[in-house]
């Protein structure tokens, strides 16, 4: 049986929807709410190897914040890049939907269909 995990803000529509279309496949599943659990460097690093990711494709670039720091993160290393997602969770895109050895960005949601 596959371990399908989500890391997600619950206010998030997205995420919602990637919930859903688990519930509506049967699948069960773990939920991370990384806003109070935050997610650590390791893990970030591991789920960025699983997406095959680059830290700064996982920024959300429309938010605010992320003007705020636009000339720092540009000019960032992958280090400080996984460092400023893992303090500024609201940068960073979701969900992120884990499963065994593989994660997608569930944006959009049938993307997490790709890796069942």
């Amino acid at each position: 049986m596959q371990k399908i995990t989500i890391y997600e803000k619950s206010t998030c529509s997205k995420c919602r929807q990637t919930e859903a279309l688990l519930n509506e496949k049967g699948l069960s599943f773990d939920v991370v709410h990384y806003h109070d659990t935050p997610i650590s460097t390791e893990k970030l690093k591991e789920l960025l190897a699983k997406m095959d990711m680059k830290p700064i494709e996982l920024f959300r670039k429309g938010e605010e914040e992320y003007k705020a720091m636009k000339e720092e993160i540009e000019s960032a290393d992958d280090a400080r890049l996984i460092a400023i997602l893992v303090s500024h969770p609201a940068l960073m895109q979701r969900p992120i939907i884990e499963v065994d050895d593989k994660a997608v960005l569930g944006r959009p949601p049938e993307n997490v269909l790709g890796i069942l």
